[in-house]
């Protein structure tokens, strides 16, 4: 009787088992259903800290969609240059001997900067010239699973550089050229060493400057022909030291600041004809060919003196009739284009004609 009992007990927990479960097909391993690492871990010095980088992950390790993503951690480790760096091994949440920097929650993520899928944290804690830092970082689920890390980031926190100088922004047609000078020295005071780049940033007359240049560039002269004329811009330009160990920027020069004019005249309209009639002088021309023409200058001289503009005309029709000519007088014509700059810029004069009024 005794073993009847415990059969039965035995296959009633067997079944809750397989009927519990609610699912067809074999179990996953629980190692398959940890959140993917994150990815494209990077890390630059800024100033006196160092900014790092990483891709949020979207999947599991089984390749699965990763939806309850809910915090990064960020993890750190000062080694000797030269080593290989340690293996980082994940045990309860934690890289085993590494320091934990940051929590990033996705809900909170502040004071981390988040962009679309991209992460950045700015460590500024203990560092020092020359050590040598390598970072980490995990990705962890609503249920506390830690994904695996990330690749080990290894980086020397290096003295970045001081100020560009003497930041010039010329204003031009449609561009401004910028000129500046080197830094004086890194920012320890020490001379300036390795490769120098620069970032471009460019800012609206009361707002945020922003990278202009995607990537630092090498010359100390820069064409900005992306801006709009009659509208002013704010520029400032910051170095970067480029070393075989990483990348060091300094802070940003003083601003500068532009605003591009038109100052190309239109092309002069032609083919002037002037047909004097009873009281009046009609006058009839070719159009200028370009497009921003906004008007046309009608100009008039008596005998052999001096041209005087008189009137206007519109920039379609290509007619004008000049009321207050005095018949007998001898007259010269000519029209030029205005075009539509803040400061109209003028054309140089259609040809010349010259009439007896009537």
């Amino acid at each position: 009787m005794r073993r009847r009992a415990a059969l039965a007990a035995v296959l009633l927990g067997v079944g809750l088992v397989w009927f519990g479960c609610g699912k067809k097909g074999p179990p996953v391993a629980p190692e398959l259903r940890l959140p993917g690492a994150p990815a494209d871990l990077g890390a630059i010095v800024d100033g006196d800290a160092v900014v790092v980088s990483w891709s949020i992950p979207k999947r599991r390790v089984d390749n699965t969609p990763l939806r309850d993503l809910v915090a990064l951690k960020l993890f750190r480790r000062e080694e000797p240059p030269g080593e290989r760096p340690r293996p980082a091994m994940v045990s309860y949440g934690q890289v085993v001997g590494w320091d934990q920097l940051a929590t990033v929650r996705l809900d909170a993520p502040a004071p981390a900067e988040v962009e679309r899928d991209t992460v950045r944290w700015r460590d500024s804690k203990g560092l020092v010239v020359g050590k040598r830092y390598v970072y980490v970082v995990t990705a962890t689920d609503s249920t506390g699973r830690s994904s695996p890390p990330t690749e080990r980031l290894a980086m020397t926190f290096l003295a970045a550089p001081g100020p560009p100088r003497a930041l010039t922004a010329r204003a031009g047609d449609g561009r401004v050229d910028l000129t500046w000078q080197p830094p004086a020295a890194l920012v320890d005071g020490s001379p300036l060493s390795g490769e120098r780049r620069y970032l471009v940033l460019r800012g609206p007359a009361d707002g945020p400057l922003a990278p202009l240049t995607p990537q630092p560039i090498a010359a100390t002269t820069f064409a900005d022909t992306g801006v709009a004329n009659d509208t002013t811009y704010r520029y400032a330009v910051r170095a970067v030291r480029v070393e075989p160990s990483g990348q060091a920027r300094g802070a940003q020069s003083p601003v500068a600041s532009a605003t591009p004019a038109d100052t190309t005249p239109p092309r002069p309209p032609t083919d002037l004809v002037v047909v004097p009639a009873s009281g009046m002088v009609r006058l009839a021309w070719r159009l200028s060919p370009d497009a921003d023409v906004a008007g046309y200058a009608i100009y008039r001289a008596q005998g052999t003196g001096s041209f005087q503009r008189i009137g206007t005309a519109d920039p379609v029709a290509g007619l004008y009739t000049d009321r207050t000519a005095v018949p007998g007088a001898r007259y010269r014509y000519a029209v030029t284009a205005l075009d539509s700059a803040r400061t109209p810029n003028e054309s140089p004069r259609s040809n010349e004609v010259a009439i007896t009024a009537e």
